[in-house]
């Protein structure tokens, strides 16, 4: 699986991860586990989602967490622009584009 985190959506990812560790022992792993397997999903498939923002920009939703992962195509893979909550600030990761 071939993917890059912009710095501040590493961030946030590790930010998630301990969150959800915070409030319930063993949901920081829960997450971490959809996230890979969301991750692998986009891997495979990077066009399957809907453009959010053109030209390339797509997300896609957690199941079990009230998050998305931002991300584009890129050569080789794709970059996660974002792990982003679907409910605050919406599209303050354009500054990252």
């Amino acid at each position: 699986m071939n993917y890059s985190f912009h710095p501040a959506a590493e961030a946030e990812f590790l930010e998630s991860v301990g969150y959800y560790e915070s409030k319930v022992p063993g949901l920081g792993d829960a997450f971490i586990e959809e996230f890979e397997a969301l991750a692998k999903l986009l891997a495979d498939s990077p066009k399957a989602r809907q453009i959010e923002l053109q030209p390339d920009i797509r997300r896609a939703s957690f199941h079990r967490f009230p998050l998305s992962i931002i991300y584009r195509e890129m050569p080789g893979g794709f970059q996660i622009l974002a792990v982003a909550h679907d409910r605050r600030r919406p599209q303050y990761w354009l500054g990252r584009l």
